[in-house]
């Protein structure tokens, strides 16, 4: 016996019903994008290691998915370097390709390269698949889905708030309550100094972003093992539990960085957006958080994440400004700031919520059942009219009992069915049954269409 085919772990299959929930966030986040004057772009799956490599940090490089070379790869290879079993090395002789880690630097990659295309600011979205080498677990998948929004040759603070605005938008369509957290990386630079740790911000940076995975004494024991002395992860706790409203978080802020240039510069730009934010009508709650760091390099100002508040997984939205990310492709001076929803757990929240809209979800309105090849022939003509009208419907293709035509408008939560036969042929009529209430009721063919709609 065959032995059963299986996919990778971390991957998953999508059927009709969930391909059409996750149309509907796609759909969703596109229309919002669109409103904001985004225009849509796509990168190819695999980008040069070369592009991809030292761009986030080096927890990420080993997330790297990596693409062995075509033909004889092993051919430049020496015994020697073969004997060796250094993977980290070897890769890099015989992979020259990756698969993208997020759409982000594949987009200062296009950047670059498209820029006398370009007018500046530039706004685009994308939303493609992206691969990461991590450990599969709930709401965390090796491939999964992001639709990213960002904008490239503006330094307003303008940009952040807009960005704020989508984020709020999109989760309020889709009736999910979110937390949008906001911190800024000029005052997680100011605390490193503070705490007089200015060099190690990186590693500060990356165990502070985990606090809420592993808890504060775990965050405690990895920054002890990064070499930060104890009493400077003691100056750190007592902004670690700040609280308060953010006016009280920032001017408390503001009195432990007063003497840091850079941390005072983050106040200044947090306080800002939050501010602006204040007069537009927001359906979600704005929170500082001073423990959020995103654990990538490339953030230099603002950064975001987006929690559900009814739903027990990981940020679902995230993102940040990056003022030097173009420049390791040798345009430095471009300043960017962008967004990236996660589908796939927006996917899942809205399932774990139940919130699809029924008709986002149904994909055929009306099947008309086959009695045989003359009603067929009376029904395809009416079959045409619906769908010129918008109204999706089908024939069962094989003129079968009736039994099973109806199991099958059973099977795809199809609303109505259209029963033809003799009599329906002679009268000019179509009985038409609502599956939801069982009730049916003849209707003139001329009228099918806006009964379907009524």
């Amino acid at each position: 016996m065959a032995q059963k085919p299986s996919i990778p772990k971390g991957t998953r299959d999508f059927s009709p019903v969930e391909m059409a929930k996750r149309n509907y966030i796609f759909n969703t986040i596109k229309e919002v994008y669109a409103l904001y004057g985004f225009q849509q772009i796509e990168t190819p799956a695999m980008e040069n290691l070369s592009t991809l490599m030292g761009k986030y940090g080096e927890e990420g490089d080993k997330l790297l998915f990596k693409i062995q070379n075509s033909g004889d790869y092993f051919k430049e290879l020496t015994d020697e370097e073969l004997l060796s079993r250094n993977a980290t090395k070897l890769a890099c002789k015989f992979c020259e390709k990756g698969l993208r880690y997020d759409l982000t630097v594949p987009f200062a990659r296009y950047v670059v390269m498209h820029r006398e295309e370009l007018s500046l600011p530039f706004k685009r979205y994308q939303i493609q698949p992206v691969w990461r080498a991590d450990r599969p677990q709930k709401g965390r998948y090796r491939e999964f889905y992001q639709c990213d929004a960002d904008v490239v040759g503006s330094d307003s603070l303008l940009n952040e708030v807009e960005l704020m605005q989508i984020v709020d938008t999109v989760f309020s369509k889709f009736g999910v309550r979110v937390c949008i957290k906001i911190n800024n990386r000029k005052i997680l630079t100011g605390i490193a100094e503070m705490i007089g740790q200015a060099d190690k911000i990186v590693d500060i940076t990356v165990a502070i972003d985990k606090l809420d995975k592993i808890g504060i004494d775990n965050v405690n024991a990895e920054l002890a093992e990064d070499g930060i002395p104890a009493d400077s992860i003691e100056k750190l706790q007592p902004i670690i539990n700040l609280t308060g409203t953010n006016a009280e978080k920032l001017q408390t802020m503001r009195e432990v960085l007063k003497d840091s240039e850079t941390g005072l510069k983050g106040i200044e730009e947090t306080e800002f957006i939050l501010n602006t934010l204040v007069g537009l009508g927001f359906q979600n709650e704005v929170e500082l958080d001073l423990t959020l760091a995103r654990g990538l390099n490339y953030y230099t100002g603002a950064i975001f994440e987006v929690k559900a508040l009814d739903v027990q997984i990981g940020s679902i939205t995230g993102g940040g400004r990056y003022d030097n990310l173009t420049g390791i492709f040798g345009m430095p001076g471009l300043s960017g700031v962008g967004i990236s929803f996660g589908a796939d757990r927006i996917f899942d929240v809205l399932n774990q919520l139940d919130l699809y809209p029924k008709e986002a979800v149904n994909a055929t309105q009306v099947l008309f059942v086959n009695f045989g090849e003359k009603e067929a022939q009376y029904s395809l003509p009416i079959i045409a009219n619906l769908r010129k009208a918008g109204i999706r419907a089908e024939i069962y293709p094989d003129s079968t009992k009736m039994k099973k035509q109806m199991s099958y408008a059973n099977a795809k939560e199809i609303p109505f069915v259209a029963i033809i036969g003799e009599t329906e042929m002679q009268e000019g009529t179509v009985t038409v049954k609502n599956m939801t209430t069982g009730e049916q009721q003849p209707v003139a063919k001329e009228d099918i269409v806006s009964y379907i709609k009524g």
